[in-house]
């Protein structure tokens, strides 16, 4: 096979768009002159109502069917990234807002919107374990964080509309993470909440890949799988008596751009009522509307049909999880025996203390519930003659191989000397695999061509 393989790419591949459900979904919003004219419009502040309402019904399905998840807490947004830039604008201030908390491994793209928004040289890694984020370290660093303080109230965002600002920013993806993989544990996720609550923290969430799951090994009976890992802000709802305040310290960053297509560009976030709505009064949105207004009516015409769950069900999950098989009987064939190592974790436990409704579904000794996999990503260490090479062997693989991989020091967190520390001991020493862009014969031929990469490098004594 020959041709450029990239197993970089996070991305969906185009052959599983699902163009005709977009298209029934447009028909049905222009065809119609009373749902044409309520999408054509500037849209209200907090997004297309349906859409709020469709989402949250969604939501609750997936993630709260005791506890319904109500439409004043979903505020619509035109993706993950565009919404991560209306929090910072929104709910800090450089200064008094004194770090922002990055998951290490991070997602690097998330960078720089963190630096346009004022936070050069206030980014702080916080490494992850085999249970996900490190919170003793996450906790020791607040600390620090507090005592050396000098900035004690908000000096420019002064008016009403910024009745909450927040002292520190954490932001993570606790499920099936980009880039590392892995699931933070359920008690990781209760201790993240409360040390957010004592050190006046929101925490943001990425829950972009959680839907995208089945079981680890590939003749288990998917429909065993258990619930879905509760989300950060669904511990928030409910740990401890809920919400400290009416602002609460989670939100979740949804986004349809994984599981339809990045071109839809709808998201949501979830919240606190009062959170949700200050978030949905950003002077942009306030003056244009809703930021994606006639593609959430499509959308809602394909949440509310149920076509969107029915096209997940039949086409996205069972071709990622095909896709997923191939590259890890590749790897264990061909990269294993050289030296690879897969490094995602633990699996996800299912036995919760009592969280007054914040249930998990399964005791953790209940051996019918499958280990599960899911996401875009998987992430490997390399061969140790080969640890601490990955931006060479990417080159090499580019240059003569025709083959693109994520190596890891580009998941460092920009501008944190002591994370680039811990890189060049640890996530640094590895790369990261996507399976959402290729098809598996594409896949199995780039985990190939990775393979022929590392021998030839030991062959030339590198």
């Amino acid at each position: 096979m020959t041709g450029h393989i990239n197993l970089q790419l996070g991305w969906p591949s185009p052959a599983i768009f699902p163009s005709a459900q977009v298209l029934e979904g447009a028909s049905n919003v222009l065809s119609s002159p009373e749902k044409a004219a309520t999408a054509l419009v500037y849209g209200p502040d907090a997004g297309y109502a349906p859409l709020r309402e469709s989402i949250a019904n969604w939501l609750s399905s997936i993630y709260s069917r005791d506890h319904a998840i109500t439409p004043d807490r979903v505020c619509i947004t035109n993706g993950a990234s565009g919404n991560l830039d209306n929090i910072l604008a929104r709910f800090t201030e450089p200064g008094y807002t004194r770090n922002i908390w990055m998951i290490e491994p991070s997602y690097f793209l998330a960078c720089p919107i963190f630096l346009d928004n004022g936070f050069e040289g206030r980014l702080r890694g916080v490494p992850e374990d085999d249970e996900g984020l490190d919170t003793q370290f996450l906790r020791n660093a607040l600390e620090e964080s507090e005592r050396n303080a000098t900035q004690q109230v908000p000096l420019v965002k002064k008016a009403p509309r910024y009745e909450k600002l927040y002292k520190h920013i954490i932001y993570a993806v606790p499920t099936f993470s980009n880039p590392s993989g892995k699931t933070m544990s359920l008690r990781r996720r209760h201790e993240l909440i409360r040390l957010a609550r004592e050190f006046d923290a929101l925490v943001v969430t990425d829950d972009v890949y959680d839907v995208l799951r089945w079981p680890q090994e590939e003749d288990a009976d998917i429909s065993r799988l258990g619930d879905v890992p509760p989300r950060i802000v669904d511990a928030d709802r409910f740990l401890d008596g809920g919400p400290k305040d009416k602002w609460g310290n989670a939100m979740s960053n949804g986004s349809f751009s994984k599981i339809i297509a990045p071109g839809i560009r709808v998201g949501w976030a979830e919240a606190t009522p009062a959170l949700s709505l200050a978030l949905s009064t950003v002077g942009a949105t306030r003056s244009g509307g809703c930021p994606t207004q006639i593609s959430a009516s499509f959308v809602h015409e394909m949440l509310d049909s149920g076509s969107l769950q029915k096209y997940l069900n039949e086409t996205v999950i069972p071709t990622f999880r095909k896709r997923f098989y191939g590259m890890m009987k590749a790897i264990d064939q061909r990269l294993v025996p050289l030296g690879f190592e897969v490094s995602v974790g633990k699996p996800y436990e299912r036995a919760p203390p009592p969280t007054n409704g914040l249930t998990n579904g399964h005791s953790n000794g209940d051996q019918s519930i499958p280990p599960e996999a899911g996401g875009y990503f998987t992430y490997l260490t390399l061969p140790m003659d080969q640890s601490g090479k990955g931006a060479e062997l990417a080159a090499q693989a580019l240059k003569d191989f025709d083959l693109k991989f994520a190596f890891g020091d580009m998941f460092k967190v920009h501008g944190d000397d002591s994370c680039a520390e811990r890189a060049a001991k640890g996530f640094g020493k590895g790369i990261r695999l996507s399976w959402a862009w290729h098809t598996t014969d594409e896949i199995i031929e780039g985990i190939e061509r990775l393979a022929q990469l590392i021998e030839r490098e030991r062959k030339r004594g590198v």
